[in-house]
């Protein structure tokens, strides 16, 4: 059986990478997951892990050369599951969550034990507490076995099935066994570290690792088995709890039956804990300011259809607020920094965040170096990931490193509103829907397209003379669109 070791996804918005090195040669024995190659980008440097063990047979693409995504690297020969003891079976693994997700949830599965799979058809679906991450099979076969029922929850490490080259290798459990700790017990490791969840729970339980007994990967405590050795009456000294949420008041039961109960996506959950966390930790104040959008309306009426006829895109607002709030931001560099302990970490660059409402709750999608764009590249870049939020195609390098986000609740019809900040910035800017309302002009009642603009910023970094010109600021180019172009 020859497995195919392909280039794995480079990240937003890079498409080739060079072969850096091979740690291995061909007729090299190779275990799962052990590192075959290394690949460098114009951004980082992505290791390559095998997709199962056996011999490496052909490589493909020597050291020096240019591949891009999904690109052939090298062959595995007698690829083999090492758990299973299957000669013909391959073990899928929890692919690479990104950078600090330490644990998913397997919300989907699409095949069942016995199905056939082809090489890269989905096979499940995982949920954190960012994203979607879709597992495609490393290999054709028949789906084996599944270890990781739908609602397990799983490490960056685990496994979550086993596909057979044939379907005699088909095990007669049940797709909703849990994962069996044998495997992991057999390898004897000892220096494993534990999920991150597990130390948590033991730290706060009390408990050592050696009072609980590990059912991950080779060993490892996982946040369940803390759970269970509590359950079974282990304890050290009584640990300091959070007070127990306050029992739900008692519904009549003609209500009861009327209401439906459903589990926070682990989406949502991150939502509520990340805005709770930044009232809790930022002192947060929100200054307001309206804006008369006669100007920047009537230029877009004016240059709209020339403007996607050569950008092929249209022209919105945002992107008229996107620049005018890079020409602020170099103003007043303190809403476009940060807090790192007691220093402040100015960004002499600016990653815009754009909040976009999807099926799944809010995200944030980040446009990298946006004050280094054009209109028409800001356009595209905003319904490209917009696209993709709604899709939950996102990856989680897409909504990390933002330095300051916008977000329009115009679109809903919000006449104000206080924006929350997203942590760990100082400022985010609230668009709001443009309403004709009588104006006085040069001492006359004029009726004009007003919005009324929230800036809610840091108060701890952000002083209130900061906030209210840089506010002023992005009113004045946009009543005036001019002075972006003369950098006023």
């Amino acid at each position: 059986m020859t497995i195919e070791v392909r280039v794995p996804t480079l990240g937003e918005s890079v498409t080739e990478a060079t072969v850096a090195t091979w740690f291995k040669k061909p007729g090299d024995a190779v275990a799962v997951d052990e590192m075959l190659c290394e690949l460098e980008t114009d951004k980082v440097t992505v290791e390559v892990p095998s997709p199962a063990a056996g011999t490496l047979g052909e490589i493909v693409a020597a050291e020096g050369e240019t591949v891009g995504v999904d690109a052939l690297l090298a062959t595995i020969a007698g690829g083999a599951g090492a758990a299973t003891g299957d000669p013909g079976s391959v073990d899928v693994m929890v692919p690479p969550l990104g950078e600090s997700v330490t644990e998913a949830t397997v919300a989907t599965w699409f095949k069942k034990v016995g199905d056939t799979v082809a090489q890269d058809e989905m096979l499940c679906e995982l949920e954190t507490d960012k994203v979607s991450v879709e597992v495609p099979a490393p290999a054709a076969g028949v789906l084996a076995e599944i270890l990781a029922p739908e609602g397990t929850t799983v490490d960056a490490a685990a496994k979550l099935a086993v596909i057979s080259g044939s379907a005699a290798g088909v095990a007669a459990a049940p797709a909703a066994a849990p994962a069996p700790a044998a495997a992991a017990a057999a390898s004897g490791a000892k220096d494993v570290e534990n999920a991150p969840s597990a130390q948590k729970a033991m730290a706060a339980a009390g408990l050592s690792a050696a009072q609980v007994t590990g059912t991950g990967r080779d060993g490892r405590v996982m946040k369940e088995d803390v759970q269970k050795a509590l359950a079974a009456g282990i304890s050290a000294a009584a640990p300091a709890q959070p007070a127990p949420a306050a029992p739900r008041a008692p519904v009549p039961a003609d209500d009861a039956a009327r209401e439906e109960r459903v589990k926070m996506t682990r989406l949502r959950q991150t939502i509520a804990r990340r805005l709770k966390d930044a009232q809790n930790t930022a002192a947060i104040l929100t200054t307001y300011n309206e804006v008369d959008m006669t100007e920047v309306m009537a230029l877009r009426n004016k240059y709209k259809d020339e403007f996607e006829k050569k950008h092929g895109v249209r022209m919105g607002f945002m992107s008229f607020f996107t620049k005018a709030c890079c020409h602020a931001l170099k103003e007043v560099p303190e809403v476009n920094a940060e807090i790192d302990g007691t220093d402040i970490l100015y960004k002499n660059y600016v990653h815009m965040g754009v909040a976009a409402g999807t099926p799944q709750g809010l995200v944030v999608p980040v446009i990298r170096d946006a004050d280094q764009m054009s209109f028409a590249e800001i356009e595209k870049a905003i319904a490209e990931k917009g696209k993709r939020a709604r899709d939950g195609k996102l990856s989680m390098a897409e909504m990390q490193g933002g330095t300051f986000t916008i977000s329009n609740g115009g679109v809903y019809g919000s006449l104000m509103s206080s924006p929350i900040l997203n942590p760990p910035q100082s400022g985010i800017l609230g668009m709001h829907k443009i309403q004709d309302r009588p104006m006085v002009i040069n001492g006359e009642i004029k009726i004009r397209p007003m919005m009324y603009l929230a800036l809610s910023y840091d108060h701890r970094i952000v002083d209130g003379k900061g906030a209210v010109t840089f506010l002023v600021r992005v009113k004045e180019a946009l009543e005036d669109p001019r002075r972006l172009l003369m950098d006023l």
